[in-house]
């Protein structure tokens, strides 16, 4: 069977999706693709490649996806919608947030970074000060995602009664946010994501 580098990435990424990151490996992957384990050695060099790979296929979405900035653009609005962006890739693949957090050597995520970076230095941000709004709105989107796909615990939920009881503040202010408001996770995440960035809600 002849293969290329981007079938593995992909075929990587629908085994990822069938049945999450901890699933992964070159003799599965090796197995669906109708292959010996030691053929994918002439595609990737080892599973941390392969992750980086797929943490690479995942940013392409994202920076595909991220808006053409117009001249008179406010370089933080921007930013959000390259970070809804961003989230929104990370969300297209079950683990897709531990995929790019664990990738310590993925090229698009780094051309992402540049690209948001030098688009705020574009639109009047030192380039220091870009490099910290990156960075903090980065890591806060795949920290969301993070907890957005983790696995739901096992066991009842907690009595609400309890928790209105034990966290009366907590509890107003989601109701407030969201009942009868039409907000969704998308505006919550939008509105928390424009604190981080120094954006007025």
């Amino acid at each position: 069977m002849a293969l290329s580098r981007q079938q593995v990435v992909a075929e990587a990424l629908r085994l990822v999706d069938d049945r999450g990151l901890d699933a992964l490996s070159l003799r599965v992957l090796a197995a669906r693709l109708g292959v010996q384990a030691p053929t994918l050695y002439w595609y990737v060099k080892n599973k941390s490649e392969l992750l980086d790979a797929a943490a690479d296929a995942v940013m392409d979405d994202a920076i595909s996806a991220t808006p053409t900035p117009s001249p008179g653009a406010d370089g933080r609005a921007w930013l959000l919608d390259a970070l809804v962006a961003l989230r929104a890739a990370l969300l297209r693949h079950r683990d897709g947030a531990r995929i790019v957090s664990g990738a310590r050597y993925s090229m698009r995520r780094a051309d992402f970074s540049e690209l948001a970076m030098a688009t705020l230095v574009e639109h009047g941000h030192a380039a220091h000060e870009a490099r910290l709004l990156v960075l903090a709105g980065e890591r806060y989107t795949v920290g969301w995602v993070l907890e957005e796909q983790a696995p739901a615990p096992d066991g009842p939920a907690p009595d609400p009664d309890a928790l209105r009881a034990r966290f009366p503040v907590m509890v107003q202010a989601i109701s407030d946010y969201f009942v009868g408001t039409g907000r969704t996770p998308e505006d919550l995440y939008r509105d928390a994501t424009r604190q981080v960035l120094g954006i007025a809600v």
